[in-house]
Parts: structure tokens; C-alpha cells; sequence
């Protein structure tokens, strides 16, 4: 990165971001992500996924600031010292996972997820879900509104809602966590190696339809979903070091 960085600016819809987007931009210039150093995203954790979904490709490190709903992946808003603020950020760097659903219809849709995958039913029938891990089947049937598979920079968001473990960052492991299980009754997940190749296989998908979603990209009617942490896809997000990502997932084990 040069002694001043090139930051090119990206904002959510939302009129708070549209206006902090506007300041910024009058103050530091407007650059193109592609031209940028770095990317400073303005908005909440959507916000943010969605920046890291759109531009993760280009490797350039991304700083966010909160203005949205949940901040969780986001520093701050504090305008006034934002040069000095990404000099001294500290990097945490995530692997997203990598799904392949294969659909009813026959097709093959892949996808990224950096927070998780997650099957839940379509219906008001519970879902028949078969675990292979490695080729092996670990769990013949799975009766539950859904499944999810989390990293650790999700792992404290819709998988801790379904009471999966909190994931240290850098602890390379995932989760796999079951939605409202209700056969077998006392399996409550596992937490695997982040290089474990995680197989669904949707047992009677045509009268218990099953739908697959990575972040925010939905495939329905699946019949079998692949997931496995990507070995090419790599993003850094930079913190503030009095509250970096590793701390605030540390912190969230202790929260009362």
C-alpha cells in the first residue's frame, strides 16, 4: 500500500451512508475499486458481505465503517482521523466456503459464503437430511428445519442463534450446526476441520423440498449440497486494534 492510499469509497442505499459517502469522497477523491488500495466500505454486515462478494476477487484489503443495523465486521464511523485509522489497522484474514448445490431440475449452481451455508425446508414438513463428511456418511438422517455450515467470522451470527459453538478466528475450523433438530435429539453439531468437505444429500426432496443459502444467494429445490473451505478465495478486513475481530469474537463467548 503507498504512503497515502487510494480508497475507493463504497456506501449501502441507505441515506446516512449516501451522505457519509459524499463527505468522504469531497475530502480523499473518488477512486474505482479496481484502482484503489483499499476498499472502505460504508454500511452494516450486509453491506459488507456484499462488498466482499462483488470486489473480494480483486485482493484488496477492505476497512468498514457502521452505518447500518449490525456492525459486526465494521469498525466505528469516524471520519476525521481515517488515514491514520488504516495505517495502524490490524488485518484478519477469511477464507470463505465454497457451495455447489445440484438442483431437482439438474442444474449445478455454485457459490461463496462468508459468513455460511445454510438448508432450511421450504414446507411445513421438517427436512430429511443425509451428513457425509470426506465421502463418509456420518449421519445416515437428520430430521430438522435445516443445517448450516459456518466460518469463524459467521460462526457468531445465525449459527450461534441455532446455539453452535463460537469459532476463534484463525482456529481453522468450521461448524456444522443443526436448526431445530428433532431426530437424533442429542446431536448438536459438530466442529470440523476447515478443509473437511461437508456432502447434504436431501432425502425425499420432492416431498420434503429443501432450499440451500450462501450469505445472501438462495438456491431452492436442492437434492445435494457440497461445501468446502475455498483454497483460492482469501479477503482481508482491517480493524481498528482496540477492537479487532479476533477480540470481538472472543468477547462474544463472554457476553451475559
Amino acid at each position: 500500500m503507498s504512503q497515502t492510499p487510494r480508497i475507493s469509497f463504497l456506501a449501502s442505499p441507505t441515506d446516512e451512508a449516501q451522505q457519509a459517502l459524499a463527505a468522504l469522497t469531497a475530502e480523499h477523491g473518488a477512486c474505482a475499486p479496481a484502482d484503489a488500495d483499499v476498499l472502505c466500505a460504508l454500511g452494516g454486515d450486509g453491506f459488507m458481505l456484499q462488498t466482499l462478494h462483488r470486489h473480494g476477487a480483486l485482493g484488496k484489503p477492505v476497512f468498514g465503517m457502521k452505518l447500518g443495523t449490525v456492525g459486526f465486521l465494521m469498525n466505528h464511523y469516524r471520519p476525521e482521523d481515517l488515514l491514520d485509522r488504516i495505517a495502524a489497522a490490524e488485518p484478519a484474514k477469511l477464507r470463505p466456503l465454497e457451495m455447489l448445490a445440484l438442483t431437482e431440475s439438474g442444474a449445478s449452481i455454485g457459490s461463496l459464503a462468508y459468513n455460511e451455508v445454510s438448508l432450511l425446508r421450504q414446507t411445513r414438513q421438517a427436512a430429511h437430511i443425509q451428513i457425509d463428511l470426506n465421502g463418509e456418511t456420518r449421519l445416515d438422517e437428520l430430521i430438522c428445519d435445516g443445517v448450516l455450515t459456518a466460518t469463524p467470522a459467521g460462526s457468531t451470527a445465525y449459527n450461534f442463534s441455532a446455539h453452535g459453538p463460537i469459532l476463534p478466528l484463525g482456529s481453522h475450523t468450521i461448524a456444522l450446526t443443526p436448526i431445530a433438530p428433532f431426530r437424533p435429539r442429542r446431536w448438536r453439531g459438530a466442529i470440523l476441520k476447515a478443509d473437511t468437505e461437508i456432502r447434504f444429500r436431501v432425502l425425499d426432496p420432492y416431498k420434503r423440498p429443501v432450499s440451500a443459502t450462501a450469505d445472501s444467494h438462495e438456491v431452492r429445490d436442492v437434492v445435494e449440497v457440497t461445501i468446502r473451505e475455498s483454497r483460492d478465495r482469501m479477503v482481508t478486513l482491517l480493524f481498528d486494534p482496540e477492537h479487532n475481530l479476533e477480540e470481538r469474537i472472543l468477547s462474544e463467548q463472554f457476553m451475559v
